[in-house]
């Protein structure tokens, strides 16, 4: 982490990278500002968003041009952004052998339920997403108010970790 400038990058994985990761690379990126340089990516990504995630977002007036589902592999390869942070919002990518990744980011575990998994109606479906974007919103909004420069590695890890806990 640079110290001297707070300009973090942070990676959000999930296995998909269609709805949860993709919402919370969106909801960072509009959050946080220049502080932070937000990021997601799949262990199998689905190779599109899921369109009732780019409706949420459209809907909360972020900018969803530039997402796009991709593969945790475009952040390992040589030349590759390192990252301060790694996400796991899912508990099938925390449970996956994760690459060594470049720069030795901390890492912390905030899964929550699937919005795309959801069966039903329309109306059940976007219930579902919305819920995923107020609780990823309010994590983020913790995470982005901590104050790194005042807390030790260990104390650090312990908040992100309590973070991915809140509902």
């Amino acid at each position: 982490m640079n110290s001297a400038h707070p300009n973090y990058t942070v990676l959000f994985l999930c296995t998909g990278n269609s709805a949860r990761s993709i919402l919370a690379e969106a909801i960072l990126t509009k959050v946080a500002g220049d502080r932070f340089k937000a990021y997601s990516a799949g262990s199998h990504p689905r190779g599109s968003v899921h369109p009732l995630a780019l409706d949420m977002l459209k809907a909360k007036g972020h900018d969803t041009s530039a997402l796009r589902s991709k593969s945790w592999g475009e952040f390992i390869k040589p030349g590759a952004v390192p990252m301060d942070f790694i996400f796991t919002v899912c508990d099938a990518a925390s449970r996956e052998t994760c690459p060594a990744w470049p720069g030795v980011p901390m890492t912390a575990h905030w899964g929550m339920p699937d919005p795309a998994a959801v069966a039903g109606i329309d109306s059940e479906q976007r219930a579902a997403f919305k819920e995923t974007y107020d609780i990823m919103t309010r994590r983020i909004e913790i995470y982005t108010s901590l104050l790194f420069s005042t807390l030790s590695k260990l104390s650090l890890l312990n908040e992100l970790t309590q973070i991915g806990r809140a509902a």
